[in-house]
């Protein structure tokens, strides 16, 4: 008798067990384009992010600067401290007018960073929004440009 109520235990926990496997099925990682895993210049996107960036001053906003402020200075003042207002105005106007000129030629640019198939990251930038997003699969071009995989 005691060995029959041994065997029935051993029963109930090997169907209990069994049970409990087929409750939480093994965890298995989702399967990849083959044409993706084929592909020698495909990656992955990690992140993308939108920069504004400062664009480039130049003599035509300092130059431009320096007479408006100049002129401005020109009119505080009189005799040596009219000079100095407008040196003053002139130095002033053409920092600003270098500013301003950097603000108007600012650019907004995408980087998009970029796990390839052989580990390595790297980062590209356009001026274009791009089709991607964070987990996307792209490719290279011939130009070294990036494409949706799948695309021409």
């Amino acid at each position: 008798m005691q060995k029959l109520q041994q065997l029935t235990l051993a029963g109930v926990l090997a169907l209990s067990a069994t049970g409990a496997l087929a409750d939480d099925p093994p965890v298995t990682a989702p399967p990849m384009k083959r044409s993706v895993q084929m592909c020698e210049r495909c990656g992955t996107v990690e992140h993308v992010r939108h920069e504004k960036r400062k664009g480039e001053g130049g003599t035509a906003g300092i130059v431009g600067g320096a007479v408006v402020g100049g002129l401005l200075g020109n009119q505080i003042g009189k005799g040596n401290g009219r000079a100095l207002a407008t040196v003053g105005g002139a130095v002033a106007g053409g920092y600003a007018g270098n500013e301003v000129q950097k603000h108007v030629n600012s650019k907004e640019v995408w980087i998009t960073q970029v796990r390839m198939r052989d580990g390595s990251v790297r980062h590209f930038e356009q001026q274009a929004a791009p089709r991607w997003k964070a987990g996307s699969v792209v490719r290279l071009n011939s130009n070294n440009q990036l494409r949706l995989a799948g695309t021409t």
